[in-house]
């Protein structure tokens, strides 16, 4: 019976300091992530380099006018210059519906997203990004969208966590 409420009282001195941890490395993931739509209100394409692998890729799953499936994949240095490219009009990507998973130096994120060109509305869909942990921190290696212009949330504002 002793041995019993020792455990017992070993899980609750540790659950506590490991929900901590946890919410702290999600924090640390999301903060990548929110880095990201930063970086492309602002058009700072080195920042926004920064927070990928070397070898990090775009893809994007949609769907077609005539309803085929479509995956394209882009280099993340295309997406870099893209964003970096001389323009007045702010890439605005509204975020909402955070989900963060993390097993080890891996990382799975995942929001909903609208996306504004200005204060034009382009499209929405969700933003799929895998990180891994090195020894400089989470970067992301790769980042998989969606893109439709119908049934789309009304997102007034910017929403970081």
């Amino acid at each position: 019976m002793t041995r019993i409420l020792l455990i017992l009282l070993a899980l609750a001195v540790t659950a506590p300091a490991d929900a901590r941890a946890q919410a702290a490395a999600e924090d640390s993931v999301r903060a990548v992530v929110v880095q990201m739509f930063d970086a492309m209100r602002t058009r700072d394409s080195a920042s926004l380099r920064s927070l990928f692998t070397a070898d990090a890729r775009l893809q994007t799953a949609v769907v077609r006018r005539d309803g085929t499936p479509s995956l394209t994949t882009e280099p993340v240095d295309s997406f870099v210059h893209a964003v970096g490219a001389p323009s007045e009009v702010v890439w605005d990507e509204r975020v909402d519906a955070w989900h963060v998973r993390i097993d080890g130096p891996l990382a799975v994120a995942t929001v909903d997203y609208s996306f504004y060109a200005g204060p034009q509305f382009s499209h929405c869909g969700i933003d799929a990004f895998q990180l891994f942990r090195g020894t400089d921190g989470w970067k992301i290696f790769q980042l998989t969208d969606t893109r439709r212009r119908t049934g789309c949330p009304v997102q007034p504002g910017s929403s970081p966590p």
